[in-house]
């Protein structure tokens, strides 16, 4: 299947709203991102009557990388400018400042586009989100894209399994070198809920064997293995291997994050991988 011509980086101006920065690593989550939806978008555009793109943590549209300071769209914005849009975009924020300046440059730029904001924590507002999902029937078939991508691991597998009980592909990024690794000592603490609630599981710490010094990756792998058995259990059974991304830092490479691809369909993971490939072939920033 031959690529399309898209290019997801595109540099733009700054329009004074609000642009948060990120290190120039999140190129490849936005050109990955960009790539599938493309794809995504204009293969199963006569297939099905609803395509639907949802981004659980949103931001504002726009990002500055940190190294350049050049500004470019974000995944929100990709996703909005594909040539092939999704019938509907849902978009999601807890932090209300960014949603609300990524509302007016969608009204801005997108008029016309089927376009829904909902202001909170994707993992309390999962209900308001669902809402906005058109109903699927035998003349009314949907198919949904989700992107995942919290600064740490800050998902609820529940409301991954919510949404996953639809017909949905989901592009999650796993904050494993970021947050997971460097703050194990917090998240062993027998208060701490955030990996009881990013795999669902209380009893999490009985399970994991391995020692506090992760050097040798162990928690890492735990947590993304554990995510792959959950989401077999929901019917993603052809899964991938976790795509990670690294970046050199004092001239050692440097693990950032894993992205994880799950699709119910063969075509879907195709998807991914050609998009992996093409994302590969890319040297340079823009």
């Amino acid at each position: 299947m031959a690529l399309s011509k898209y290019a997801p980086i595109t540099e733009v101006v700054d329009d004074g709203l609000r642009i948060p920065e990120v290190g120039e690593w999140g190129l490849e989550k936005y050109r990955l991102v960009g790539h599938y939806a493309d794809l995504f978008t204009s293969t199963m555009k006569s297939k099905w009557e609803n395509l639907v793109y949802i981004d659980l943590f949103s931001s504002s549209g726009y990002a500055r990388i940190e190294t350049t300071g050049k500004i470019v769209k974000s995944s929100a914005m990709i996703a909005l400018s594909l040539s092939n849009p999704f019938t509907k975009y849902i978009f999601c924020d807890e932090n209300e400042l960014l949603i609300n300046d990524l509302e007016i440059r969608v009204k801005r730029d997108f008029p016309n586009l089927n376009t829904v904001f909902v202001k909170g924590n994707c993992n309390t507002k999962i209900n308001e989100i669902l809402s906005h999902i058109p109903q699927f029937s035998k003349t009314n078939r949907v198919l949904s894209f989700c992107f995942v991508d919290p600064f740490a691991l800050e998902i609820h597998f529940l409301t991954l399994k919510l949404l996953g009980r639809l017909k949905m592909d989901f592009l999650i990024l796993i904050a494993t070198g970021m947050a997971a690794k460097r703050n194990e000592n917090n998240y062993s603490k027998p208060n701490n809920k955030t990996i009881e609630n990013f795999l669902q599981d209380p009893d999490w710490r009985n399970d994991y064997k391995g020692d506090i010094d992760t050097a040798d990756q162990s928690f890492t792998q735990f947590v993304t293995g554990r995510l792959k058995s959950s989401f077999k259990l929901l019917e993603y059974n052809d899964i991938e291997d976790f795509h990670p991304v690294r970046y050199r830092l004092n001239g050692k490479s440097v693990l950032l994050y894993h992205l994880a691809f799950f699709s119910k369909d063969k075509q879907g993971n195709k998807f991914w991988n050609i998009s992996k490939s093409y994302v590969n072939e890319q040297t340079s920033l823009f």
